[in-house]
């Protein structure tokens, strides 16, 4: 389509501008308004009432005027150069580069908005994605092609683990490639943490492999609403042409929504749970769901989503929809927090709904889902004997009881706590068996006589 150009605006509202009296203009649509003595700014077509045009401005609508406004619609949606040659580079959320090399120019460029996947050429998602994290890989396994949430709170370590994932990552099974990329899409992040991931990148030689896309605090919140997308558009090139197996990890999802509810009240829309759109819930979807396999294709997309729960309420609108959308989710505790655990991860509360479907023999190894499912038991019973102990006192409780009490910190100081050390799947497998040999064999009810004779009794033997 031709471009257009109109001069002047008729409204300015927050990061909104709005113009009569211009045809030919089609929802979505990529525009820039161009100012006198200052850098053009980049938006979107977000509405059209017959003749009124609303336009959401991404780098919002500061020191400018209504008649000193140009504004170029491009008779298209925004596209992003893609190549390979993204690996290792740090971004902006519109892709300008922040490292100081020179800009991204490709033969190849693509839609930030994705094309939908058809249903049916969908693979399901095997295979598993190992973070080197015991209570992920082991009991709460990432699985390729997976969308798999981090619930936090504010104060708790996400970032921290966010990066330690980051650094551990890696596939296994990759049937033949060894391709593998991190999509970082990081939105509302302050200076630090920026300063944080960057040395952390570096310092662990671990850029090489990590395209990160960048929205600062200090950004404009509408940014916000691009960086996802213009990091799943990456993602999508890297997976589905290039065959890269991708791990794309956006951080954080509550400033994306806030951002969200900011642009909608603005466009003064009828809002919804807690003052945010009721169209929520079908625009994280238009996220999330672009993860995934594609039947043909030798890549993948899993996708971790970072999450502040406000007031660490876990029914707030913005982890509620998450949670339906995608494939369970892994839980930072506050309480294991305060303990000085690190990850602090609520494992009785973490779930991955896809985590049978990769572990095993073939996958993880063999005894991973009985061994999974026994720890999982006994940690539950003993926290339930923890919290009677709070009741009646730890003296009082049976033989049986104390030994299960036990074993719930044992499992929290030794498992789940292992601070910032890597710890391959075998590791934690194995140090799995090493707690549950502390417990009566008649405790152990979801592992079979063979396993207990394998990974217990001869390893006692061998210590002998």
């Amino acid at each position: 389509m031709a471009r257009i150009t109109v001069r002047g605006v008729s409204e300015i509202r927050g990061p909104i501008i709005i113009i009569e009296g211009v045809t030919g203009i089609r929802m979505g649509e990529y525009l820039e308004v161009k100012l006198p003595n200052k850098p053009s700014r980049k938006g979107r077509v977000l509405a059209i009432e017959e003749e009124r045009v609303i336009i959401l401005l991404y780098q919002g609508t500061y020191e400018i005027e209504k008649d000193e406004i140009e504004t170029e619609f491009f008779g298209r949606t925004m596209q992003l150069f893609v190549a390979e040659d993204m690996i290792g580079r740090v971004f902006n959320s519109q892709g300008e580069p922040l490292d100081g090399l020179p800009s991204i120019y490709s033969d190849e460029y693509r839609d930030i908005n994705g094309s939908p996947i058809n249903p049916t050429s969908r693979v399901y998602p095997r295979n598993y994605i190992e973070t080197g994290i015991s209570s992920i890989d082991s009991m709460n396994t990432l699985v390729r092609g997976q969308k798999l949430p981090i619930f936090t709170g504010a104060g708790l370590p996400n970032n921290q683990l966010i990066g330690q994932i980051v650094k551990q990552a890696r596939i296994a099974g990759a049937e033949g490639t060894d391709k593998f990329a991190i999509v970082f899409g990081a939105m509302g992040l302050t200076m630090d943490d920026y300063i944080y991931f960057q040395r952390l990148f570096e310092e662990t030689g671990t850029l090489n492999k990590v395209v990160m896309f960048t929205n600062l605090a200090s950004d404009s919140a509408a940014e916000r609403l691009i960086t996802p997308r213009v990091a799943l558009t990456t993602a999508e090139y890297l997976a589905f042409d290039k065959g890269y197996h991708v791990l794309a990890i956006l951080s954080d999802i509550t400033n994306y929504c806030q951002a969200l509810r900011e642009i909608s009240v603005a466009l003064e829309t009828v809002p919804s749970r807690k003052g945010y759109p009721g169209y929520m819930y079908s625009d994280l979807a238009s996220i999330y769901e672009r993860a995934g396999i594609i039947e043909g294709s030798q890549g993948s997309i899993t996708l971790i989503a970072n999450l502040t729960m406000p007031n660490d309420d876990i029914t707030h609108p913005i982890p509620d929809l998450t949670g339906y959308i995608t494939e369970g989710q892994i839980i930072l505790d506050r309480s294991l927090h305060n303990r000085g655990i690190y990850p602090p991860i609520d494992v009785l509360g973490s779930l991955s709904r896809l985590m049978k479907d990769g572990i095993g023999e073939g996958y993880t190894r063999k005894d991973h889902p009985s061994l999974s499912n026994q720890l999982y038991a006994s940690y539950a019973e003993g926290l339930d004997k923890r919290r009677l102990a709070e009741v009646i006192g730890k003296k009082e409780l049976n033989r049986r009881d104390q030994i299960l009490y036990e074993f719930a910190d044992k499992f929290e100081d030794n498992f789940v706590n292992q601070g910032d050390d890597y710890r391959s799947i075998e590791d934690s497998l194995d140090l799995g068996w090493s707690l549950l040999s502390n417990l009566p064999e008649t405790e152990l009810t979801k592992v079979s006589e063979d396993l207990i004779l394998k990974h217990i009794h001869n390893k006692g033997a061998d210590s002998d």
